[in-house]
């Protein structure tokens, strides 16, 4: 079997442990293969967020016409949009893309602190980009952000049905014994538990969107992707290690 293609389009983490380097990393370990849109350069660590640098716009479309030139893809998996003006170009951007299925983790600040966003950038990505994927992945505080609404229950309803696409609400920020990862999709709703582990994790929501994207390219159905995908982070996470003074990155080297 060929190794399915998947675009990322999403920020450059210096320290490795989210951003592209988790996609590349995540995507490679489950059998595609990533090429990359970089929206923005940042300045963190696994502390802290600091400040960011995005993309010409300009240069982002030579890049996109050089790869779709040349590459057919199979899946893509937007994360760091940064602005704006980034959400508008990547909307256009997925209009030539028919049919192919698209993750958005709709990032708006870092695990560990720090904002990753200019201007109006929830309610812009709410209208012109999320009715345009297939899978919504935000954590709680986002879908909260996203939603209006409060809890994992109203906030997943509400955005599911403001967007009309599947949302998978993820609650590593619940003060909870177990982290339940709620789908909802149409009328129906999907949930997993699983064990707390004792860490703070730096670019578990960038590889579970990676991982997410790399099996719905290799054909499965969304639950079914969604689970596999949740497991192997989930291993992932129980192997993670801290390379500085911060959060502990998942280990993406395994495969399933």
């Amino acid at each position: 079997m060929m190794k399915p293609n998947i675009l990322v389009i999403a920020g450059h983490d210096p320290s490795g442990g989210a951003g592209i380097h988790a996609d590349i990393e995540a995507i490679h370990a489950l059998g595609g293969f990533a090429s990359t849109l970089i929206t923005a350069l940042t300045v963190q660590n696994s502390r802290n967020v600091t400040g960011f640098q995005l993309t010409p716009i300009e240069l982002l479309e030579r890049q996109a016409d050089a790869l779709l030139a040349d590459y057919h893809y199979q899946a893509v998996k937007i994360g760091m949009t940064g602005s704006v003006a980034m959400v508008e170009w990547i909307a256009r951007l997925l209009a030539r893309l028919p049919g192919v299925p698209v993750v958005l983790d709709p990032v708006l600040a870092a695990e560990a602190g720090g904002s990753l966003s200019q201007g109006d950038l929830a309610e812009t990505m709410l209208n012109r980009l999320a009715p345009l994927t297939t899978v919504l992945t935000p954590n709680l505080p986002e879908a909260e952000k996203l939603s209006g609404e409060s809890g994992v229950d109203a906030a997943g309803t509400a955005l599911a049905a403001r967007t009309g696409r599947a949302v998978l609400v993820t609650g590593t920020h619940d003060d909870t014994d177990q982290v339940s990862n709620h789908l909802f999709h149409g009328e129906r709703r999907h949930h997993w538990d699983w064990p707390r582990l004792p860490e703070v994790y730096h670019g578990s929501g960038c590889t579970l969107a990676s991982a997410l994207a790399t099996r719905l390219a290799r054909g499965d159905a969304l639950d079914d992707a969604t689970g596999a995908a949740q497991a192997w982070l989930h291993q992932g996470l129980r192997d993670a290690w801290r390379p500085g003074g911060g959060q502990f990155v998942p280990d993406r080297r395994f495969q399933p």
